[in-house]
């Protein structure tokens, strides 16, 4: 979770050719991903590695947030970190400010890792459905990865075709939320894109949504649109993940109060 490092790829994702624009520099909506992958007999190690290193951030006055997740399905074995909303200037001062503690999380925490990689995430509200009222943080979140075909226009295609699916929900007041981002300076083999979906726990998780996606889709743009734009998307993909997180507060850094 060393925040100097640019050595890793993505938590989640990225688009190596994607370049932010100059209008875009200034908005907080970047995210910075981590994942870090542990040997099941040096769990206990690293946690307290962790742990160490927030108390490291705390001492030098890091401010910025740092939510950690432990894989619940899939890898179980990982850890995810995140930190956002920034804005690009934000994490030229989180460098400065952090890197008292570089030497902390060498001795702490690098000796019990297997792997580190990390990416950067930009949101994008026009593929997403996320009522502003879903603030607090979820006990768990469905994550879905996207690698996008190699085929000239694929960008385009995900893009427009998970545009319609966002006003369809938006249109038809669909209950199930999600987030869209798009990952940048990852490494290959990376995600372009993530997909996640917030639970309050199991129980929400197993139940799904209802209607379910594409029957939601189906209510707003008929069935044959439906089928147009499902093999739209389709083309446009080369791969698809999922697994789910779970929140873990004993790890996650919060800045302390004054």
């Amino acid at each position: 979770m060393n925040i100097n490092r640019s050595c890793v790829i993505s938590t989640i994702a990225l688009l190596a050719g994607f370049s932010a624009h100059a209008a875009d520099a200034d908005k907080a909506n970047v995210t910075r991903l981590f994942r870090d992958v542990v040997d099941p007999k040096n769990q206990a190690d690293y946690e307290n590695g962790v742990k160490a290193y927030n108390k490291c951030l705390a001492e030098h006055g890091v401010k910025a947030t740092w939510m950690a997740w432990g894989h619940e399905t899939g890898n179980v074995y990982m850890y995810s970190y995140a930190t956002g909303h920034h804005t690009w200037a934000d994490f030229d001062t989180m460098h400065t400010v952090s890197k008292p503690c570089d030497a902390v999380w060498r001795s702490a925490a690098n000796p019990y890792l297997q792997g580190e990689i990390s990416v950067f995430a930009i949101d994008q509200p026009e593929l997403s459905h996320m009522p502003k009222e879903l603030d607090a943080t979820p006990a768990l979140i469905s994550v879905t990865l996207f690698s996008l075909s190699d085929k000239y226009g694929s960008d385009d295609a995900f893009t427009e075709a998970m545009k319609k699916v966002a006003a369809a929900a938006e249109k038809s007041k669909w209950s199930r939320p999600y987030t869209v981002m798009k990952t940048r300076a990852g490494d290959s083999g990376s995600p372009d894109y993530i997909l996640l979906t917030p639970y309050k726990n199991w129980e929400a998780f197993g139940a799904g949504a209802n209607p379910t996606l594409w029957k939601m889709v189906e209510g707003v743009y008929g069935k044959d649109d439906t089928e147009t734009l499902r093999k739209s998307l389709n083309e446009a993909l080369k791969d698809v993940s999922n697994h789910v997180d779970a929140y873990n507060e004993e790890l996650t850094y919060t800045p302390p109060k004054k």
